[in-house]
């Protein structure tokens, strides 16, 4: 069985297959193969998506997009342009500092650069930034949206490993900052050697309006992510919460939102939510095959053979996440990978959180991988160059993010600390 649901689904994958299609086609495989009727099939797509967690991702999603089309993130770049773009490499941090707050609103990579790669790209370049590597940095940076809270890939997992949404959140904060900082230094070094032009510094009042232009902004995240530590909501409400709230600054506040460009807002949200939880249910059908056929614990025994040393272990699980983030998308890899890991991580003692956190993280430097690293097709869209311009500059950020990779996988405590304080 495991033959041939993997045979067939990277067959249709190198044939160009849309992913989501590829994981439905062999599952129907899968399913004739076991001699079930395929009208079982709506049933298992359904079940997979009909759970209250998974509501959160088209709120997230539509809150993202309110908040890119309320003008959110061109007030967080002046805001942290003032306050740092004088220093030498400052744009870097700029880059990377709101890469953080916006993830933390959209919850999502590809997102993440494509609203902010639009304005800190050119301003980059205009910097004295090589193009290349602007473009690698800004679509590493995005990266952070899938690894910091809230994460679309943390509902994701969440809802898999059936572990608290709330306790993967808090978990995945220092781990967020950790990889933002390492983007940071990757950078720093890579442009070692470029003549970098420096911002003129702000006055203390440029500062304060900045500060005062950019606050509701700056409150999108304390909303959210305080409400859900706070015990308010849970994180499904606190989307809402974030659609409301998103709303009502860009409407009345900033008033860049009009009954036209809402329309279109409601119409991109719907495409990519139907996008995300069409590729959720044909993954839920495929883990079921996976989970039903024994897969899951033949691969659990056949690794544990291998060896039983714990840290191995975690860095063959990683090797193995790391090359499907080559190929597939986050939501994709966790949906077929997840539920033959978690019997490995269970015997070895390893937190289902933890486990979650430094998967993720795994997955999102997946994003920035070539061939398929959704992000750096973002970015090169933006900068309007080859892909092939940007693979050798992303080289540092993708060694760098594997440092951060191995710090948070086996320093548990980086990614334990907030649950921990959550479980008191």
């Amino acid at each position: 069985m495991a033959y041939v649901l993997f045979g067939v689904f990277f067959l249709l994958v190198f044939l160009n297959v849309p992913i989501a299609v590829a994981l439905g086609l062999s599952s129907i495989v899968g399913l004739s193969m076991i001699k079930f009727s395929l009208s079982i099939l709506p049933n298992l797509m359904y079940s997979g998506i009909a759970k209250f967690a998974l509501l959160a991702i088209p709120y997230f999603i539509l809150a993202g997009m309110i908040m890119e089309y309320a003008g959110i993130s061109k007030r967080l770049i002046h805001f942290a342009s003032v306050c740092v773009g004088h220093i030498r490499h400052g744009l870097v941090v700029v880059v990377v500092v709101v890469s953080c707050f916006f993830a933390a609103i959209s919850g999502s990579g590809p997102a993440t650069v494509a609203a902010l790669g639009a304005i800190l790209i050119p301003a980059m370049i205009a910097a004295g930034y090589d193009s290349g590597l602007a473009t690698a940095l800004m679509s590493s940076s995005g990266a952070i949206g899938i690894s910091i809270p809230p994460s679309i890939a943390f509902v994701v997992y969440a809802s898999i490993a059936d572990v608290s949404v709330s306790k993967i959140f808090s978990g995945g904060v220092f781990p967020g900052l950790l990889m933002g900082l390492a983007f940071i230094v990757a950078a720093v070094l890579a442009s070692r050697k470029s003549r970098i032009t420096m911002q003129p510094k702000a006055s203390g009042k440029e500062r304060w309006l900045a500060f005062k232009d950019a606050f509701w902004g700056l409150m999108t995240p304390v909303i959210i992510l305080g409400g859900i530590y706070g015990g308010v909501f849970t994180p499904t409400e606190a989307a809402g919460v974030a659609i409301v709230y998103s709303l009502f600054v860009g409407v009345f506040i900033y008033k860049e939102i009009t009954i036209k460009t809402l329309r279109k807002l409601f119409i991109d949200a719907a495409i990519t939510s139907g996008t995300v939880m069409y590729i959720i249910a044909c993954a839920s059908v495929f883990a079921y095959l996976l989970t039903t056929s024994h897969v899951a614990t033949d691969i659990s025994d056949g690794l544990l053979a291998l060896t039983s040393n714990k840290y191995v272990l975690l860095f063959i699980i990683n090797i193995i996440f790391m090359i499907a983030g080559c190929f597939l998308d986050a939501n994709s890899a966790m949906y077929i990978l997840v539920p033959l890991m978690l019997p490995i991580i269970r015997r070895l003692g390893v937190d289902p959180i933890h486990f979650g956190v430094f998967v993720t993280v795994n997955l999102a430097i997946g994003q920035v991988t070539p061939p398929v690293g959704v992000n750096l097709y973002v970015g090169c869209n933006i900068a309007k160059i080859p892909v092939l311009d940007v693979c050798k500059r992303i080289l540092p950020f993708i060694f760098w993010g594997f440092i951060a990779l191995l710090f948070i996988t086996y320093v548990p405590e980086i990614t334990m600390f907030l649950p921990n304080l959550v479980r008191k």
